[in-house]
């Protein structure tokens, strides 16, 4: 029986664990995610087969059903009891090359398939379908320092399994599996959200957004949706926790004889900072509570600021002179 290979379509072997499924799901939403491949329905089209092999194999259960079913794997619970009534076992076979082979002791597989979808065989039970929460989503998201900084608000576009309208998310119509999302409750859709990206974020931060997830099954409650932060390295600003880092420019003669110079900060505007005379190159000065916000708290952490005292160029004949007078005050 022919059927997608969702092991092939993360490029992970059929031992990979969870961790190695998880970092092979991530690198592919990124790489062809919509919102990085604007129009192109190729890059969408993986995006979404990418997500359908997510959400069955980083999940223990349904991935044990697919080892066993392949990408039957969702009627794997009216299989079985279908085969207990009949006096049938099971049987799956992976055979070289990884192309899977089913059937079953007695009978073969087609007339099993005729008779859990059509309902006609005499003593065929309906099984009831227990309530079932949602699975949780995680969708990689990158953000600016400076969003992380002051918080802000993003649309997103996630694959997403939403409820079937034509079974209501039962699976069923009529006692029979239902043609649309063949019988498993929900079908595929890319969907799109504004969420709200707290301030203080940080790398590996994880923002829940609550009922976001994956649809329950049989009127269970929707999981979560968690969007894993990565921040954008900035030109200017170093981040270590919830302090900041930025170099200044000194001149020579403000370091020397003391002044002010201007800091400049993530909000886009500047501190003015107090140089006191004599101040050495890369003296670092600390202004407290200027730095990232506490994620989920009111404090802040501090802004340091280095000097990096600017030697002059270009000096005229006079300005020369002052510094060989200079020299020859101030031997060795």
């Amino acid at each position: 029986m022919a059927g997608k290979d969702y092991y092939s379509i993360l490029g992970v072997s059929r031992t990979a664990t969870e961790k190695e499924i998880k970092q092979a799901y991530r690198k592919l939403a990124r790489q062809y995610h919509p919102d990085i491949n604007p129009g192109n329905r190729t890059a969408e089209a993986k995006f979404k087969e990418v997500n359908e092999a997510h959400e069955v194999l980083s999940d223990t259960e349904k991935r044990k059903k697919y080892d066993k079913y392949g990408d039957q794997w969702q009627y794997a619970d009216q299989f079985e009891e279908s085969a207990r009534q009949q006096g049938r076992a099971w049987n799956f076979s992976q055979e070289p090359g990884g192309t899977r082979s089913y059937g079953f002791e007695e009978g073969d597989l087609e007339s099993l398939f005729d008779e859990f979808f059509s309902g006609s065989r005499s003593g065929f039970r309906t099984r009831t379908t227990r309530t079932r929460r949602g699975q949780d989503i995680e969708y990689p998201l990158e953000v600016t320092l400076e969003e992380a900084y002051s918080g802000t608000l993003r649309n997103i576009s996630l694959q997403s399994q939403e409820p079937c309208t034509a079974c209501r998310g039962t699976g069923r119509i009529q006692n029979l599996a239902c043609s649309v999302c063949r019988g498993a409750g929900v079908v595929p859709q890319i969907k799109r959200l504004e969420v709200k990206i707290p301030a203080g974020v940080t790398n590996g931060s994880r923002v829940r957004i609550a009922g976001r997830g994956e649809p329950g099954q049989a009127g269970g409650t929707a999981g979560d949706l968690y969007l894993v932060i990565s921040v954008r390295p900035h030109p200017s600003f170093e981040r270590k926790d919830d302090d900041l880092y930025v170099d200044v420019s000194v001149p020579l003669t403000t370091a020397i004889l003391g002044g002010e110079v201007q800091v400049p900060t993530l909000k886009g505007t500047k501190l003015a900072l107090k140089i006191p005379p004599e101040t050495q190159n890369e003296k670092v000065f600390r202004l407290g509570g200027q730095g990232m916000p506490h994620l989920g708290g009111t404090s802040r952490g501090d802004l340091l600021v280095k000097v990096k005292v600017n030697l002059p160029s270009g000096l005229t004949q006079e300005e020369r002179a002052l510094f060989t007078r200079l020299k020859e005050l101030r031997p060795g």
